[in-house]
């Protein structure tokens, strides 16, 4: 049939239109997922010119709402628009599906970090025949400034690919990581509905082997008012959890504790204001990991009190845990003792009904059947690096020279990179290349020290520069427009793996 003929058929018609459309999809570099009808006009995804654009067909009133040239796309009246933030904002009126939207704190999530733009149709295969909620757009103020985007286009990104999709199930927001008023106001006005709030810069993180005189004289020096608040609270009681296990509170560690995590409260009770401003619902999640020492089961009980005692509802908290959660690999330390104290964490977070947050959470695999069992589900995982690592994975599959040359420069690149990151790896123990064949060099995604390497340095990478021009991104850019396929079938695959050592894939 003439395209015309097909065109004029399309206005007039629906489902047998747009089942039509996707057999011809194919034919035209349409995106046959993302074709919706809005009253007589069609909207849908397709390639023009090597560059994604938005189409539009049949004359309407969103011809005017959307950025962009009204042209004849293959013999019929349309508005070609580019994917940019302007349109992506209308996108998100027109289709809802395609903002986010809340977790909420009884079901399962995960959060799928997307350094690259490019990872959410493949997170996208691998959560939806899972049970959890994802969070596909979710970054750091950190990442975002390692990899030069902003929380607009990390947004604007997952909605085209949830679009391009037809992907309906929902998905979350996360403003990763956020440690100040500006940084929530602009997340919250951009249409995030998840705030993570990093409450490092209102820690004080205790000298290991401080005595108690020192910790005495640092306590006195806390307002009358607060101190008194908080002992008739806390000093020298006793809480006894559902399992019978007892929290208590002597001078030592409750002087600890206070000392340590007093501060962070008035925090969250100031974003938890501008929070409670918006219109509409946000998770609110507190992290309290950024410490020097496992957040004992007695803090996390305090912390959750004292925000509960000063009105701040949080969806979910993330503490620091026992063992090393290092990134993009399995953990380091013993699974018993990480048990033991984990399902006492749980049991407070279920106490007070907010999720347990595990983050730097990827390639966790040892620990998920415990995590997984411990919060029955009420529990949310964050992930990002290690999707960065699988479009390497492909990388090194099927460009070997290029992933060479990245990962020659990552070595020089990694004593800076370790500034921003926590890893064990030292320089010395990172594989030579030299030793390898080019069908070798994906086994390198296999070891801890290789992946803790690139995994840190991406910004790095991506970002690289000489006279001027990038290094590295437009090539990988086009291999992994090219390698698409290959890339969201790794995508796929990895972290279906997580979901079901977690027990959250049907």
């Amino acid at each position: 049939m003439p395209w015309r003929d097909f065109a004029e058929e399309l206005v007039g018609t629906s489902k047998e239109a747009i089942k039509k459309l996707a057999e011809y999809a194919e034919d035209y570099r349409i995106y046959p997922r993302s074709i919706n009808k809005l009253g007589k006009s069609f909207f849908f995804l397709a390639k023009v010119e090597q560059k994604k654009k938005l189409i539009i067909l049949n004359e309407s009133k969103h011809f005017e709402s959307f950025n962009g040239e009204i042209e004849e796309f293959a013999g019929f009246k349309a508005k070609v628009a580019p994917l940019n933030h302007h349109n992506a904002q209308r996108l998100r009126k027109l289709f809802p599906h395609t903002a986010p939207k809340v977790l909420g704190n009884k079901n399962p999530s995960i959060g799928l970090g997307d350094r690259l733009g490019i990872a959410t149709p493949g997170h996208i295969d691998a959560v939806k025949e899972s049970e959890v909620m994802p969070v596909f757009a979710q970054q750091s103020v950190r990442e975002l400034n390692l990899t030069n985007r902003s929380f607009e286009a990390v947004l604007d990104d997952v909605s085209w690919a949830v679009f391009q999709e037809g992907y309906e199930d929902g998905f979350a927001a996360d403003a990763d990581h956020l440690k100040n008023k500006n940084e929530v106001e602009t997340a919250l006005d951009i249409g995030y509905t998840m705030i993570t709030l990093d409450c490092t810069d209102y820690i004080n993180n205790l000298r290991e082997g401080i005595t108690f005189q020192e910790l005495k004289a640092q306590y006195e020096e806390i307002a009358d008012y607060l101190k008194d608040g908080l002992e008739s609270q806390y000093l020298n009681k006793t809480f006894v959890l559902g399992s019978n296990h007892e929290l208590e509170y002597n001078k030592m560690n409750f002087y600890k504790i206070v000392l340590t995590y007093y501060q962070i409260i008035d925090f969250a009770k100031e974003i938890y204001h501008l929070i409670k401003k918006e219109s509409k619902e946000i998770d609110f999640e507190i992290s309290i990991d950024e410490t020097s020492l496992p957040t004992s089961a007695e803090a996390h009980f305090f912390v959750a009190n004292e925000l509960k005692r000063n009105g701040i509802n949080i969806n979910s908290l993330a503490p620091r845990f026992v063992g090393s959660f290092e990134k993009g690999i399995d953990y380091i330390g013993s699974l018993d003792k990480f048990e033991k104290h984990f399902k006492i964490h749980a049991e407070i977070a279920d106490r007070f009904g907010h999720k347990l947050s595990i983050h730097s959470g990827s390639d966790k695999f040892s620990l998920y059947p415990i995590i997984g069992h411990h919060t029955k589900g009420r529990v949310h995982v964050k992930t990002a690096g290690t999707n960065w690592l699988e479009a390497l994975r492909v990388l090194a599959e099927n460009d070997p020279a290029l992933f060479r040359d990245i990962y020659y420069y990552a070595q020089k690149k990694y004593k800076d990179a370790k500034e921003y990151y926590h890893v064990s790896t030292e320089l010395v123990d990172i594989p030579d290349l030299a030793r390898l064949s080019d069908k070798e060099l994906s086994e390198l995604l296999e070891i801890d020290e290789a992946r803790q390497l690139l995994h840190i340095t991406y910004g790095f990478i991506l970002e690289a520069k000489k006279d001027g021009d990038y290094l590295f991104r437009d090539k990988l850019y086009k291999f992994w427009e090219k390698h698409d396929k290959e890339y969201r079938k790794a995508l796929e695959f990895h972290i279906i793996k997580h979901l079901k050592k977690l027990g959250f894939y049907n």
